[in-house]
Order: C-alpha cells, then structure tokens, then sequence
C-alpha cells in the first residue's frame, strides 16, 4: 500500500453489484467520490500535464498516484447504463454517509467516519450551535452578547433541525430569512478595497452590510420589510401552466433614517448544513479544472471560479461556500454568521457589535458580553471552533429508492437535459483534507462549486466580490428530497421563492435555459420522473 493509501485507510473497492453491495462496502471501505468536470470527458482525456510529459489522467491532482488518478478517472467517466444504479450511489455521502432513520433528525446526525473523541467534540459543538445568546448583561455568563442587533438568537434559529430556511409565512417575522445590503463603490478606496478583495462588497454606510429587524432591550430594530407577489405564468407541455410567483421586498419603518438611495437588496434563506466538510476536502484542482469562463468548448455553460481572501491567512483562495461562494472555508462562514446574524464577537472577527456601523452609535454604546475571565471576545476560543467543528461534519444522508425505475429514468433525463453539466454528480475528495473522516471519499454533492449565470429572473442586481448580480454559486443537491421531512416546506432557491422542486428547475435561467426549455417540453411522465430522481437525493 502506498504512503498516501496508507494515509487515507484502505482503496475502495469499485463494485457493481448494486446498490444492496453499496451500504456493505461502504461501511467497510472508504469510498472515492467522482469529479464531474464542466464536460465530463475532461477529466477522463486530460492525458498531458501543462509541462507536456504524460502524466496520466487528473494531472491536477497532486494528491493521487498515478495508479490512483487512472482508477478515480475510470469511475468518474459519465454514466452511459441507466437500468442500475451506479456503485455506491446510495451512499452519497461517502463512507460517513448517515444511514440512521429518515426523520426531522434527518440533517442532524455525525459523519460516520468520526472517531469516539471527535463524536463528542461534535455533540458540544451541536450544544452550541443550538445555543440561545442573551442581551448584556446577563447573569448567564457564558452566553450574553446578544446582538445589539441580530437576526436569531441562536445558528439554529436559521438552520432549524441543521435544515433549509423559508421566507416567513404571512404575520410572521422573518428569522430564517434576511436582506443582504451594499451600495456600489462610491471612492477610489472602495474601487481598490473591492479590485484587491479586501472587501467583497461595500456595506450601506448606515445599515452595514446586512439588515436586521430585531434588537436588544431599549435599541430599535434596524426596522422591516414586506413580501409582494408577483405571479408568472410557465406554460408545460402536457399538463396546466405552472403558476411562480416572484417576490418584492420593500423595507419600512427604518430604525437609524434613511437608506443610501443607492442601496443594493439581496434576500437570502439558510441554507442545509449536511456534507459542508466533505465540499471543503474538495481538491482546488478538481474546481478550477471545471472552470470555463470564456465557453470555450461552445455548449453554454460558463462556470467560474470564485476568488476571495481567506481572513485567516489573507491569501487569495477559492470561495466555496454561501449563495455566491463568497466564504473559502466553514470556519470564515461560521465567524461571518455569529457577527452578521447574532451579533457575536468571535476570535476571527471581535467585533462586540456585531454589524452595527459608525452611523449607529447607539447600538455601539449598548453593554457587550466581553469577559476578560472567559477570553477575548464574547464567543471566545473553543466556542468556534466547536461550531466549525460541528458544521463541517453533519453528516449527508444516504439515498432513496435508488433502484426504482421512475428514479432511474429521471436520472437519465438529468443528464440528458444538461442538468449534470453544473450540478456536477460526484467527486473524490483529497487525500490531504484537513480531517481523516473526510479523505479519499466518493461523494455525490451535484455541485460544482462554480458561479454561473441564472439569467433576469433569479438576478438580484448585487455584485458580491467576482459573483455578479446574475451569478449565483451552484447550489448542492444531496439531502434535498428530505427538506419537507426535515423543515415541514417545500422552498427553494436563495430567497425561498420555488414553492417545490419543479417550480425550482423553472425560474433557471441564463446558462441553464436550454436545461429548463427542455423540462417545460418533457411529456408529463418524464417530469415526475425527473422531479422523482431530484426528490430520491
């Protein structure tokens, strides 16, 4: 066995006996995960490295051997046999795939892979995320700094049951969604602040870079905002127009005076947390070889890289996670959350204020949960890295109905369509990646972490650093069929607007219109096929 095998535990074994084989290799073995590049033969042809020596196939893997890039490129060549299903796809999540009962608990379970010790850094971790913060002072030591301003009290606020948020139904407040603010640079600073990433946007000078309607004991809420409809009518081959409905955000009732009339609006729901670690351990070199900004092979599809700055580091790097891949790494969207929507100070960003800007001195001025005795900041070293801990190892999991021949006919209908040419099946995650559960393992995300161009209907207008306002990150797929079993709803899409799956596929558009034209002209009974395969992930 190799250093690197040695590393990693013991190679997968590529079987194809069925999925019955999946569960039982996987629990033995652990699994590979497929790299689906923008064209799927890429990663099966790319034979020269850019020195020009053979190299083999995946040159850009660093990680692999030679022996292990040949195999890795053999399974991840694109499916060609639809009457099965194919090896270890139940197990979408790879080795620490969740084969626990499917119910609300569905998101909430441990990678399988962790040892005993990490198992309990998770649950302490799952304390915390679940935690309740207080309002300063508070005789709850460990927990006050609340906001001043805020969105929820607590991550799971957002992230009920680790799962998917909602736009608020009619009389209700909106916890698990929040508008997103900025304002297009107005100085020479902002141009280089933005050109060099030190910012990826420039905050409303007021409001900052996030609007939130809820506020501490004598502090007003940034104030509120109301949801209109707007329907439109889809026609479907077959069967009665589909009816979407697009929403409208007004904000009232200001708390600190008026907005910069040039403020930039962006919804935004929760998203699920499951496989967050295993999309980290995704090889670079597996993201930038699906990159294809200019179309160069000619079929529509554009992906790019998102680059930003690791706080932690300062170095350039690929954003991987949020609506527009703005943060590299679990831990920058973990601080990001605790100050944006908690108003929690953490190591990697102390501010006690949380998102109160200069222009809101009395937010400033309030009490803070700073204690000298428990640390530097209100959520002070191991509280996020506790947090991170836990976000990156919820685990994924495994599929449904894999072998029912509805499901198996909707996934061929998915990659006839061009859905697969973004929403990228599988990978196999690096050897290297920071943590042993997550190495060497076949996952199946349907991502490809790239920003792609939606189109009018999903643009909102707000660039968010290389991201424009009509690009938004491919969102992963794996786990979406239990949203309802898990969130008790059916919506999708960055601002919860898609009241099911196949209104989702219908507001597509830009680089994935001639993917969406084709499911309006599907016969009826290949849309529910195809909707059946989406609901089986």
């Amino acid at each position: 066995m190799t250093g690197g095998a040695a590393a990693a535990g013991l190679f997968v074994r590529f079987r194809h006996e069925g999925a019955a084989a999946d569960q039982d290799a996987n629990k033995r073995f652990v699994t590979m995960k497929i790299s689906g590049l923008g064209a799927w033969a890429l990663a099966a042809t790319l034979a020269v490295s850019s020195a020009g020596a053979a190299d083999g196939p995946l040159p850009h893997r660093d990680d692999l051997t030679a022996e292990d890039r040949a195999r890795v490129s053999k399974v991840l060549a694109p499916p060609t046999d639809f009457t099965r299903p194919n090896p270890f796809e139940l197990m979408q999540g790879g080795a620490g795939t969740s084969r626990k009962r499917i119910n609300r608990d569905a998101y909430s379970h441990a990678n399988a892979n962790l040892t005993f010790e990490e198992e309990q850094e998770f649950k302490v971790g799952n304390g915390l995320f679940k935690k309740m913060w207080a309002s300063s002072p508070s005789s709850t030591l460990a927990s006050d700094g609340l906001g001043p301003l805020y969105n929820a009290r607590s991550c799971q606020g957002c992230h009920l049951k680790d799962g998917r948020g909602r736009p608020p139904r009619p009389g209700d407040d909106a916890v698990s969604l929040f508008l997103r603010l900025s304002i297009p640079p107005q100085t020479e600073e902002h141009r280089q602040a933005l050109a060099s990433k030190a910012l990826l946007r420039i905050p409303e000078p007021t409001y900052g870079g996030q609007f939130q309607t809820f506020a501490v004991p004598g502090l007003p809420g940034e104030g509120r905002f109301d949801i209109t409809l707007e329907e439109i009518e889809v026609p479907l081959n077959g069967e009665e127009p589909a009816i979407l409905q697009k929403p409208v955000y007004t904000i009232r009732d200001l708390g600190y005076g008026a907005m910069h009339p040039d403020t930039l609006i962006s919804p935004r729901v929760a998203p699920p947390m499951i496989g967050m670690g295993l999309l980290q351990a995704i090889h670079p070199g597996d993201i930038l070889a699906q990159a294809d900004p200019e179309d160069a092979d000619g079929n529509g599809i554009s992906g790019r890289v998102s680059y930003v700055r690791d706080p932690k580091t300062g170095n350039i790097t690929i954003g991987r996670f949020g609506w527009k891949a703005s943060n590299p790494t679990i831990r920058a969207q973990t601080a990001s959350a605790f100050a944006g929507d908690i108003g929690i100070g953490s190591p990697d960003q102390p501010a006690p204020w949380g998102d109160c800007t200069e222009n809101q001195q009395a937010c400033r001025d309030m009490p803070h949960g700073e204690q000298a005795a428990l640390g530097d900041t209100e959520a002070p070293d191991p509280v996020l890295d506790l947090v991170t801990f836990y976000s990156e190892n919820l685990a994924v999991p495994a599929r449904r109905n894999v072998e029912d021949p509805i499901v198996l006919r909707g996934k061929e209908l998915f990659h006839q369509t061009g859905c697969a040419d973004c929403h990228r099946p599988a990978f196999v995650t690096s050897r290297n990646a920071q943590n042993p559960a997550h190495q060497f393992q076949l996952i199946w995300p349907y991502t490809d972490l790239l920003l792609h161009d939606m189109g009018d209907g999903l643009a909102d207008g707000r660039p968010v650093g290389g991201a424009s306002g009509r690009e938004w990150r491919t969102a992963p797929l794996w786990g979406i069929g239990l949203t309802e079993t898990v969130n008790n709803h059916t919506r999708f899409l960055h601002d919860g607007r898609a009241r099911n799956l196949l209104e989702a596929v219908l507001w597509h558009g830009g680089e994935a219109q001639a993917a969406r034209d084709q499911v309006v002209a599907m016969e009826p009974e290949d849309r529910a096929a195809l909707i059946a395969f989406l609901e089986s992930l």
